[in-house]
């Protein structure tokens, strides 16, 4: 997952990539939780393919998902390069990512375009997200991007355009530059 994640969001002279943002784990800790056992969802057969705009109508929680198509994934990898996909070069990862995304990897029986879409969207998910979740490190998505995070108070801010906010941003659990004092 790091090495997808790397790839989905590469690092920069600016911004660290997915993994050094943590977006394998927020995945990882998603997955261990309500999101990764669909709680919520309705878990009781029959089930029955629907449409796209239903939602995913399968027996299979998402934790089951992504451990069968990681598996299967790093298979095909290990088949075409001899190599796990976290050991291939860059240029071959974004390769077989393409071909995921295209659809064309067979994942035994998975739908591996579905499959890439639910990463993407998870990873991206991730790095965007309060880190209290184990995703955006050290708030480095937000600074990208110039968000104020959970503050108080920026209703000053909010008409004026094209203008950086000066703060930093605050997490629900504070600032990560805060230390507690006692």
């Amino acid at each position: 997952m790091e090495a997808i994640a790397d790839r989905i969001i590469p690092p920069d002279p600016d911004t660290p990539g997915g993994k050094d943002a943590g977006c394998a784990v927020f995945v990882d800790r998603q997955l261990a939780g309500p999101y990764g056992r669909k709680d919520g969802h309705y878990n009781c057969p029959p089930f029955m393919s629907g449409t796209k705009q239903q939602g995913e109508q399968d027996e299979a929680t998402p934790a089951q998902h992504y451990r069968r198509a990681l598996a299967a994934f790093d298979r095909h990898c290990q088949e075409k390069f001899s190599k796990p996909f976290a050991e291939i070069s860059d240029g071959d990862k974004d390769a077989v990512l393409h071909e995921l995304e295209a659809g064309s990897v067979p994942l035994d029986g998975l739908d591996g375009k579905a499959f890439f879409e639910l990463v993407l969207k998870d990873i991206q998910t991730g790095f965007f997200a309060d880190p209290l979740y184990g995703g955006n490190r050290d708030m480095v998505a937000w600074k990208m991007i110039g968000y104020p995070g959970a503050r108080y108070n920026y209703l000053d801010w909010i008409d004026r355009h094209n203008e950086r906010f000066p703060l930093p941003p605050v997490g629900l659990t504070g600032r990560i530059d805060w230390t507690p004092k006692g």
